[in-house]
């Protein structure tokens, strides 16, 4: 539900949120990002906009940049790697966002935290979004937020947050067993 914690538990996992106390760990050296609703994007150019957290230089080839521009629908946009500009205002919300999944393909993290990451976009382009991911990071853990039931076709399990401290995990085919 909506004021439930969601987003806050997310920040939390990502160790992005400050406040409050106990552990999370995850295995020495995991690759971890996150990408939330309303993505970062630095000021400078697109190269730097799509490698972040990396460096440009860090991030890779001409042609892995302009590969994750074309798999997230913004191909139009390769010939524009070098521009500096500012993006965020030049990018409608859904086009920050598929950037944003771009990001994960060039950054390749172990752990991959959406927080309504996908929220501006269509069903569509969502479902075509969560296919890449899953299919050219096949081995990284997806933990979403979202609103849209489309989505649990791309996760194991549901985390769901019922208030008040309380919680309840369950395996999908459990929750969807349940709903029908």
């Amino acid at each position: 539900a909506s004021g439930s914690g969601k987003s806050t538990l997310l920040r939390t996992l990502a160790g992005i949120w400050p406040y409050g106390s106990g552990r999370v760990t995850l295995p020495a050296g995991s690759r971890v990002l996150f990408l939330p609703q309303r993505p970062y994007l630095p000021l400078g150019t697109l190269r730097q906009a799509l490698a972040y957290p990396q460096t440009a230089a860090a991030a890779g080839s001409q042609q892995a940049m302009e590969a994750a521009l074309h798999d997230v629908g913004l191909g139009r946009l390769a010939s524009c790697l070098d521009q500096t500009d500012d993006w965020s205002r030049i990018l409608s919300l859904g086009e920050q966002q598929r950037l944003a999944v771009g990001r994960a393909l060039i950054n390749r993290p172990q752990v991959l935290f959406l927080d309504e990451a996908s929220s501006a976009m269509d069903e569509g382009l969502e479902h075509a979004m969560y296919r890449l991911l899953r299919d050219e990071l096949p081995e990284a853990v997806l933990i979403s937020v979202g609103h849209r039931s489309t989505l649990l076709e791309f996760h194991t399990h549901e985390l769901e947050v019922l208030g008040e401290g309380k919680w309840r995990v369950q395996p999908l085919q459990a929750v969807s067993e349940a709903r029908a």
